[in-house]
């Protein structure tokens, strides 16, 4: 506690650590929900392949997932803004969430699980808006929005790393996906009792934000909608590991256990690249997603066509792009509207890019069944177009920040 009369430096550095605490509390409850729900989706490809789906069915049941994944977040956003109950739309989420995946044990046939992956993203879509608003309330008491969304999928993508990595020695030792499906039941629960911690310890996160100068609220600016097109673009040519897992499969390149073993490889190359980029893009801004953008690109030939080490490393690859779609992509939305507005923008930013990756992963699927080279060339031609939309991104940025600077001066005495 700080004593009555504490210098306003006593203050900060009270408030600073806060943050900073808050910020590690929220990378820890989402290390457990990503070893929960990323340990089961480095098996769904296969797991419904023994079910007897198809490419398609695996391309639209799982971008089908992320349409709702991304495009219920408008609602909840909007909600927890009008409402300022982040936390209870947060908790009820996860809640969702972590009951789906450790059901899919129980499932007997491809529509009963496609229903169980449809609804984690369902759990997903509804506590992501208000969670990553209370995360940004403390972002610049860290350094930064690249910094704290940065920490915060380095420990998520840790989860999203060991997950898989349990998985695939379930499945080694044990052979059933439904046994590794039913061991996940553990960090759900885990997940859940670090939600209601910080639930209890930050009952108000919003109290950790620097208080903001300036700026209106009506509407969201310009470069937010030339933003979300080209990050629609990034999500239309972003194959879901589902289907690349599918492929390895099929193709007979990767062998079955080491599937999630190659799952557990991209989500530790997200995880280690976000605290590096998430502090690049605070010091150099939109530069770091255009040179990530291009190099993420080059995952679909390495995974479509490579032998076992040459899809390696598209599976590293795969999971650069995804900690680009889960730090660096939010991270460059919250300093664009104003902290009132945020949930709102984000599900709104969320629900176009859903839209857009399900409309890419229906046709990448379907282009799967038809032609592989096919699909590369999409996939990749697609993800490029948005190097030339974050171009001019970057360009308005720079003449929104001299005008702001231009402004200040003028009114310096």
């Amino acid at each position: 506690m700080i004593a009555i009369g504490a210098s306003a430096t006593q203050l900060e550095h009270h408030n600073r650590r806060a943050a900073y605490a808050f910020v590690l509390l929220v990378g820890v409850l989402s290390f457990f929900a990503d070893f929960t729900y990323e340990g089961s989706r480095s098996i769904i490809g296969p797991y419904l392949a023994t079910l007897a789906a198809s490419g398609t069915v695996v391309g639209i049941v799982t971008g089908f997932g992320e349409l709702l994944g991304y495009g219920l977040r408008l609602i909840s956003g909007r909600l927890a803004d009008s409402t300022g109950r982040y936390w209870s739309i947060t908790i009820f989420g996860y809640v969702v969430q972590m009951a789906a995946v450790p059901t899919l044990a129980l499932t007997e046939n491809w529509p009963q699980a496609a229903a169980l992956i449809i609804l984690e993203r369902v759990g997903k879509a509804i506590r992501n808006p208000p969670r990553d608003v209370m995360l940004s309330h403390a972002a610049k008491r860290v350094g930064g929005y690249g910094w704290a969304f940065g920490i915060h999928e380095a420990l998520d993508q840790l989860g999203a790393l060991v997950g898989p990595l349990v998985v695939a020695v379930v499945l080694a030792y044990r052979g059933n996906f439904r046994d590794a499906f039913a061991v996940l039941l553990i960090p759900a629960i885990l997940n859940l009792a670090f939600v209601a911690i910080a639930r209890w310890r930050y009952p108000r996160p919003q109290d950790l934000e620097v208080a903001a100068v300036g700026g209106h609220t009506d509407g969201l600016p310009r470069i937010f909608w030339i933003y979300l097109v080209g990050a629609a673009l990034v999500a239309a040519g972003f194959a879901d590991y589902p289907l690349i897992a599918y492929h390895f499969n099929r193709a007979d390149s990767v062998p079955g256990e080491w599937i999630a073993i190659f799952y557990a490889i991209a989500m530790a190359v997200s995880g280690s690249g976000s605290l590096l980029f998430g502090r690049l893009f605070d010091r150099f801004g939109f530069s770091v997603l255009i040179v990530l953008t291009v190099v993420s690109a080059l995952f679909a030939p390495l995974v479509f066509l490579g032998n076992f080490w040459v899809a390696m490393v598209g599976a590293a690859l795969w999971g650069l792009g995804m900690g680009v779609h889960e730090s660096i992509i939010p991270a460059a939305v919250a300093p664009m509207v104003p902290a009132e507005r945020r949930a709102y923008a984000f599900g709104l930013f969320t629900t176009g890019y859903g839209v857009f990756w399900f409309l890419g992963s229906a046709a990448i699927g379907i282009l799967y069944d038809h032609s592989v080279t096919v699909t590369i060339a999409f996939c990749v031609v697609v993800e490029l177009a948005a190097v030339p939309v974050f171009l001019l991104v970057a360009r308005v940025h720079r003449a929104e920040a001299h005008a702001g600077e231009g402004s200040r001066r003028v009114r310096s005495p």
